[in-house]
């Protein structure tokens, strides 16, 4: 599970995401290439199976169709595994905009929407006494060089709740080893390897803003579990990625690596 990541709201991002583009170099980020998108993770942490029904509902009735409504077609929605019986529930909402000034301007837009307003209206207007979760916590990102957008998987087969999402997390030990990390992914095309081996990929990305940086964070798909560890274990064997690994300048560029599997919601476009 993927530890406690700060909040921050779309309007301090907007006031310091100039600072922001200054810093993320060197963070090792590097600077962007034209068309790299910018991922947004939230996540709802939920006490119980009432809140998440409330999230469920404003997710499906209304957030999803007003973001369709403003071109964003590939909104992806999970639950960890388990999160039924989990003590605090989990729902994951991955979004993708063009900047950063897009991503900033989301609420705002949606403030002017009056179906969305309305569809939503239960969780928009919820008491204090009566909020739909517990928390919410975002991650902001930037897409890798190697793959600039977001991708529905195209070849996953299987019914839904079979279907294994694995969001992954590579922290670095210093700003200098994720930036060798990530060059392992782009230049060193391991994202290349994930693709030749069927991985189905949603995206690849470096970490701009969350609680656990400098870091990436990528997310592949599979058809079940058992097509995950099949997956993994020709990854592991495959003789490219052992002689990239190998290689004396891409090593002791992880410190600490979190694993999350998740289903896909009902709805979701992903």
């Amino acid at each position: 599970m993927l530890r406690r990541i700060l909040p921050i709201s779309p309007i301090l991002f907007l006031a310091f995401s100039g600072i922001l583009s200054l810093k993320v170099h060197a963070l090792g980020a590097g600077p962007a290439a034209a068309g790299q998108d910018i991922f947004s993770i939230r996540i709802y942490l939920l006490k119980n199976a009432g809140q998440e029904e409330r999230v469920d509902k404003f997710l499906k009735d209304a957030l999803l169709p007003a973001l369709h409504r403003q071109g964003m077609t590939k909104v992806g929605v999970f639950k960890p595994l388990g999160n039924d019986t989990a003590a605090i529930r989990r729902i994951y909402v991955l979004m993708s905009f063009h900047n950063l000034d897009d991503f900033a301007a989301l609420e705002g837009r949606l403030g002017k929407d009056a179906k969305y307003l309305a569809d939503g209206k239960d969780y928009l207007d919820a008491t204090h006494d009566d909020p739909p979760y517990v928390r919410m916590e975002t991650i902001t990102l930037r897409a890798f060089p190697g793959m600039t957008h977001l991708e529905a998987p195209a070849d996953l087969k299987g019914p839904l709740d079979q279907r294994i999402y694995e969001l992954r997390s590579y922290e670095g030990p210093t700003e200098k080893y994720f930036t060798n990390k990530v060059q392992m992914f782009n230049k060193g095309d391991e994202i290349g390897l994930f693709k030749r081996l069927g991985f189905n990929a949603v995206f690849y990305a470096s970490v701009l803003s969350g609680a656990h940086m400098p870091n990436l964070m990528y997310m592949t798909s599979f058809d079940d579990m058992a097509s995950r560890e099949a997956h993994w274990k020709a990854f592991g064997a495959d003789p490219y990625w052992k002689q990239l690994v190998a290689q004396p300048e891409y090593q002791h560029n992880v410190s600490h690596v979190d694993i999350v599997f998740l289903h896909p919601a009902a709805y979701s476009d992903l």
